[in-house]
C-alpha cells in the first residue's frame, strides 16, 4: 500500500507571536531543535516503507517559504498545492484526495499538520503502520494522544468499543469540544479520552465517498478547483473562484463527527505537541534546576519557572515566576504562562490599529532571499538586503524613490538603466528615481549590501515590475 502524505502548511499561529507571525508562521520557524516544524515534518516520514511524494498544501503568499525550506532539505519531490484562501482542513485535505487518486487510484493519505512536534519518532512511525490495517478496510483512522495532563486548549476524542484484531484501536464514540478544567481532569482521569491530534491517516476514495454525504457541496466546489487548477512555475493554483465558494470547516466537523461508525481512533503516546502557545513549547523544552528555560542572551537572578527566548539583544529577568518572555527586533512579549492563550488578541488588537508588527518581523524572506529594516525617518529608509546565490530581484522601476546600493560582500551584478556594471565589497551606485533597474547575484556565496532609499514616497507598493523570474504579479 503506497502512502501518500499530506502535509498541511497553512495557519498564522497567532498565540506564538511575536516571533509567529502572517508574513512568517510557526510552522516556519526553528521553535523547536535545529530545524523548522515543517522540515521536522517532512523528515519524520524517513523510515515509512512504500511512501509516495508528499502533497504540501500552503497558501499563495508563504509559497516561497515552502519551496525554499524544502529545497534546504534537498527535498524536491514534493507538490506544492496553493490555496487562493484559507477555507480550514475538510477542503485542504478534499483537494489533496483528489489530487492525489489522479496518479494513484488506490492512493492511502497520511495527513499531517505541519506545525506538530512529535518528540518520539519510531513510535509514530509504528503508529502508522498499526493504522495501515484499518486505512485498508475502509476505515478513516485518527490518531489519539494519551493525555498527559488536563489540557484545555485541545479537543478530546471518547473511545469506544476496542477493535478485537488491534490492541490500540477503538472505534470512536464522539469527538469532544475543548472542555472546560473540570471536564479535562475528568477525562484524564477516566482514562477514556485522548487528545486530537489532527493527524489522519485513510484511503483517498474512502474519505471523499464519506464527504460526499455530509458535505456534497463542498466535494463540488473542490472537484471543479481542482479540476480548473493550474501549474505555475513548481506550484499547483487551485481555481480561485471554485475553492472560494467552499465554506470553510475542519475535517472533523465536516466530516468525522457525522461518520463515527466508519472512524477508528489509534491510540498512541509519542510525545507529541501542537505547540499551541508559548506555555506548551515551555513545558517540552529543557529546564535548569530552577525550572527556567533560557535561549539566546539571558541574564537571570532568582528566577524559577521562566521561559524567555531573546532574538537579538541582552535580555535580564530579576526576580520572577512563572513567565513568557520573548523578545524580536520590533516586539518584545511579557505574558503569565497561564495567560499564554490571550497572546492571540494582542494580534487582533495591533491588527485593529493597523501596525504591521502583527503580520511582518522588520526582517522579510523574499524567494531571492531578504530584506531588512535597519532605520528610518522622514524621505529616507535604510535596509540590509541578501540575494541568494543566483538569484535574481525583478526588473523594477520606482517612481516616488531613489536608492543608493553599497555591496557589504559578495559580488552584484546590476542593470541601472542602460549600464550593466559588476560591484564588489566596498562599491556603490546610484539609481535615479524612474530608472529601470535589476539587481543579481552572480557568484556562489550570499550577496549583502545596505540600501538607503531617499524620497516623498517609501512604500513596498511604489514597485512597478517589468519582468520577474518568480510570476508575481504584485508587488512583493
Amino acid at each position: 500500500m503506497m502512502i501518500t502524505p499530506v502535509v498541511l502548511c497553512g495557519g498564522s499561529g497567532t498565540r506564538m507571536w511575536p516571533l509567529s507571525r502572517s508574513g512568517y508562521p510557526k510552522q516556519f520557524l526553528n521553535l523547536y531543535g535545529e530545524s523548522s516544524l515543517l522540515q521536522q515534518t517532512v523528515k519524520r516520514l524517513d523510515g515509512l516503507e512504500q511512501v509516495a511524494a508528499p502533497i504540501v498544501i500552503a497558501n499563495d503568499e508563504q509559497r516561497f517559504l515552502v519551496a525554499e525550506q524544502l529545497r534546504q532539505l534537498a527535498f524536491d519531490g514534493a507538490r506544492v498545492v496553493l490555496e487562493p484562501v484559507g477555507r480550514n482542513t475538510g477542503p485542504a485535505i478534499s483537494a489533496a484526495a483528489l489530487i492525489a487518486l489522479r496518479q494513484d487510484p488506490d492512493a492511502t493519505l497520511l495527513v499531517l499538520p505541519a506545525d506538530h512536534v512529535i518528540l518520539h519518532k519510531e513510535r509514530f512511525r509504528e503508529a502508522i503502520q498499526r493504522g495501515l490495517t484499518q486505512a485498508a478496510a475502509g476505515e478513516l483512522v485518527t490518531f489519539g494522544i494519551r493525555p498527559t495532563g488536563p489540557r484545555t486548549s485541545y479537543g478530546y476524542i471518547r473511545r469506544g468499543e476496542a477493535l478485537i484484531d488491534a490492541d490500540s484501536a477503538y472505534r470512536v464514540a464522539a469527538f469532544v469540544e475543548k472542555p472546560n478544567l473540570e471536564r479535562a481532569e475528568q477525562f484524564v482521569a477516566n482514562g477514556d479520552h485522548y487528545w486530537n491530534s489532527g493527524m489522519f491517516l485513510f484511503r483517498a476514495d474512502a474519505y471523499l465517498s464519506e464527504l460526499e454525504k455530509f458535505a456534497p457541496d463542498v466535494l463540488a466546489h473542490v472537484k471543479e478547483a481542482v479540476g480548473k487548477s493550474r501549474q505555475d512555475l513548481d506550484f499547483l493554483r487551485l481555481d480561485p473562484e471554485s475553492f472560494s465558494a467552499a465554506r470553510s470547516d475542519s475535517i472533523d466537523y465536516m466530516v468525522m463527527e457525522h461518520t463515527q461508525h466508519s472512524v477508528v481512533v489509534e491510540a498512541a503516546d509519542l510525545g507529541w505537541s501542537d505547540i499551541g502557545t508559548w506555555s506548551a513549547l515551555a513545558e517540552i523544552s529543557e529546564r535548569d534546576a530552577q525550572g527556567n528555560t533560557f535561549s539566546g542572551d539571558v541574564v537571570a537572578l532568582n528566577t524559577r519557572d521562566t521561559f524567555v527566548r531573546s532574538e537579538h539583544r541582552m535580555v535580564s529577568v530579576v526576580g520572577v515566576d512563572n513567565l513568557i518572555v520573548v523578545e524580536t527586533a520590533d516586539a518584545i512579549m511579557i505574558a503569565a504562562k497561564d495567560a499564554a492563550d490571550d497572546v492571540k488578541k494582542v494580534v487582533e488588537q495591533l491588527k485593529a490599529q493597523g501596525r504591521s508588527e502583527g503580520q511582518t518581523h522588520r526582517k522579510v524572506y523574499r524567494p531571492w532571499g531578504s530584506y531588512e529594516g535597519v532605520d528610518r525617518g522622514d524621505r529616507f529608509q535604510v535596509k540590509r538586503i541578501v540575494v541568494n546565490p543566483g538569484a535574481s530581484l525583478s526588473l523594477q522601476l520606482h517612481y516616488h524613490r531613489a536608492e543608493h546600493w553599497i555591496v557589504v560582500s559578495g559580488t552584484a551584478r546590476v542593470v541601472n538603466g542602460e549600464d550593466i556594471i559588476l560591484l564588489s565589497e566596498n562599491q556603490s551606485t546610484y539609481i535615479p528615481l524612474g530608472t529601470p533597474h535589476r539587481l543579481e547575484n552572480p557568484g556562489k556565496v550570499p550577496l549583502e549590501m545596505i540600501e538607503v532609499q531617499s524620497g516623498s514616497y517609501l512604500g513596498e507598493d511604489d514597485i512597478v515590475r517589468l519582468q520577474d523570474n518568480y510570476g508575481r504579479v504584485q508587488f512583493s
